[in-house]
């Protein structure tokens, strides 16, 4: 998968949800019922209500794609999720589910991602206490507490992974994710249906004076030259609100319109090209597919008629060159700035988009 440049995996748990007794330890939290279009879950105990609240908790990171084998959790193999699932077990004693704003591909990379994920109030509060009682003199709240250990655990876990590598590639393996900041959030915030947008980068070696050892899992090596200018022209005949199916993947029952914000490529301090791009949504591979197919203009191999026609005619087939994955990042995610929206953009994205 690219990211997966989908859009996430479908939401867990979407209300506030009180349990009648505490969950034991690896004990799964389970699954409740969506919030009604007027509900707002409370952040406190109702009077008389003795089971513990569920707190929803949204998480930043960043992490270097070469490491996995994408994000979503698979058998025998390391991915980001799976990595995070196992960390979490090992900080909150618990078993959690991530639901992601992005999914993203093997050797495909994230400067900016964002999961929500729900736990026990008492877990939560809980994070906090444990270091007041190491008698070490200093105290977390919970969002220092669940980053610094969160990071800690992350370290245990892939330094395990990277055990077969030589010493000192160890450390390149166990710095691979990086959980940049943590906050309880509403119970209708959705990592994946509250964004508004997302942007990607794409860098792009051209030339065998611009390829280097350092950048060969950062950037897709490209022998031929590419004119920005032909570059540019192909990304703005993509732009606006289209039926993608030509440039992606389709997962059954979806759609794949898609609204397409930017395509803007230009060369940075190093000489790279860097394609920025941005849109309210990605389908399945649509980044690479946009990249790879503004290269083969670029190249001369198809001409601006070809690519108009993937527009007005969407289909898949196999005309279209889906880009290699190392040179891609997800850079940002933005969300409503008021808390107030999150809820309502997650209610209108879905029924926009089916959730699977």
């Amino acid at each position: 998968m690219t990211p997966t440049e989908n859009d996430g995996g479908p939401p867990e748990i979407r209300a506030a949800t009180r349990l009648n007794e505490a969950p034991e330890p690896g004990r799964s939290l389970g699954a409740g019922s969506p919030l009604g279009a007027d509900e707002r879950p409370a952040t406190q105990h109702a009077a008389g209500d003795n089971g513990p609240l569920i707190r929803r908790i949204r998480m930043d990171l960043a992490y270097d794609g070469s490491v996995f084998s994408g994000w979503a959790k698979q058998p025998s193999l390391v991915t980001v999720e799976g990595s995070l699932e196992e960390a979490a077990r090992l900080v909150l004693r618990h078993d959690v589910r991530f639901t992601v704003a992005g999914r993203t591909d093997a050797g495909v990379h994230a400067d900016h991602q964002v999961v929500h994920f729900d736990v026990p109030d008492f877990v939560w509060e809980g994070l906090a206490a444990r270091r007041a009682k190491s008698g070490d003199g200093q105290s977390d709240t919970p969002e220092q507490a669940l980053v610094r250990k969160m990071n800690g655990a992350l370290g245990r876990v892939l330094s395990a992974v990277a055990a077969p590598l030589r010493p000192g590639a160890r450390g390149a393996a166990s710095g691979a994710v990086v959980v940049r900041s943590a906050r309880a959030v509403p119970s209708d915030f959705d990592a994946r249906f509250s964004a508004l947008s997302r942007s990607y980068t794409y860098r792009i070696a051209d030339g065998l004076e611009r390829q280097s050892p350092l950048n060969r899992t950062t950037s897709y090596w490209c022998r031929q030259p590419l004119e920005i200018d032909v570059l540019n022209a192909a990304g703005e005949r993509l732009l606006g609100l289209h039926d993608f199916l030509s440039f992606c993947k389709p997962r059954p029952g979806a759609t794949t319109i898609r609204d397409l914000h930017s395509v803007r490529f230009e060369r940075n301090d190093q000489g790279l090209i860097e394609a920025r791009i941005s849109a309210d949504a990605f389908c399945h591979n649509m980044v690479r597919s946009i990249v790879g197919s503004c290269v083969l203009v670029a190249q001369g191999a198809r001409d601006f008629d070809w690519l108009d026609s993937r527009i007005e005619t969407p289909a898949r087939d196999s005309s279209v060159r889906l880009a290699p994955p190392e040179g891609l990042v997800l850079e940002s995610i933005s969300y409503p700035a008021d808390p107030n929206e999150w809820g309502p953009r997650a209610r209108m994205t879905r029924s926009r988009r089916p959730e699977r």
